[in-house]
């Protein structure tokens, strides 16, 4: 039976965490809101408006949000074209796919943004298939992401593994049904990826990739 290994992408295979946070950081204090970095850092891994309802509460101006989102939009986008894929990310996710697992990527990014991760990772011969934010209603720490990855490599939660590197992933993850993997690389402390969720920590995809035999995603 088919297995899939889902892949967050945003900080667990593309170095991006804190180029987001420091987008972040100047859409919010052009609105007028100064809010610390490691906040925002924290909060990496939530969908636009999740993460600005996060940082500025249900009190905020919501009238602001459209804007906000924007700001971060285009001053993220002005490093689309020299995104840096963790070392042996592509590698990795080619293994898999030789060894047999169906390779699912599940992202908050969309459109041009994602196109551009991809062109990071440089893998596209190994990805089978992308869940975005355009493909569900909810996105992490909702099971969504995760639940339309295992429908589009067409298994069961109880074939899959999801690999994240935020607590968001790990109880998107968790709440899917799917076994979790965490990694460092994102910035997020051990302690909070495993009280997510996360049945297994490596450093970074390298780490992962030289222990595999060692992990969730040993054997096929």
């Amino acid at each position: 039976m088919a297995r899939a290994a889902v892949f967050d992408v945003d900080g667990t295979l593309v170095d991006t965490n804190h180029l987001h946070v420091a987008a972040w950081w100047e859409a919010l204090r052009q609105a007028g809101h100064m809010v610390p970095m490691h906040a925002i850092h924290r909060a990496v891994g939530l969908g636009s408006a999740d993460l600005i309802a996060h940082l500025l509460g249900d009190e905020r101006d919501r009238g602001e949000d459209d804007t906000i989102a924007a700001g971060h939009k285009a001053l993220y986008g002005t490093y689309f074209g020299r995104l840096p894929a963790f070392k042996d990310a592509g590698p990795l996710l080619r293994v898999l796919a030789d060894k047999g697992w169906t390779v699912v990527l599940a992202t908050s990014a969309s459109g041009r943004e994602l196109e551009a991760l991809k062109r990071a990772i440089d893998a596209d011969d190994a990805i089978s298939a992308s869940a975005s934010a355009d493909d569900v209603e909810a996105g992490k720490p909702a099971p969504d992401p995760v639940e339309q990855a295992l429908e589009l490599a067409g298994v069961p939660a109880e074939r899959a593994v999801f690999v994240g590197d935020t607590v968001w992933d790990m109880r998107a993850g968790s709440r899917a049904g799917v076994t979790c993997v965490g990694v460092l690389c994102g910035g997020i402390p051990r302690g909070d990826l495993e009280n997510a969720g996360a049945a297994a920590i490596f450093d970074h995809p390298s780490h992962l990739l030289h222990s595999l035999d060692d992990s969730p995603l040993a054997g096929t």
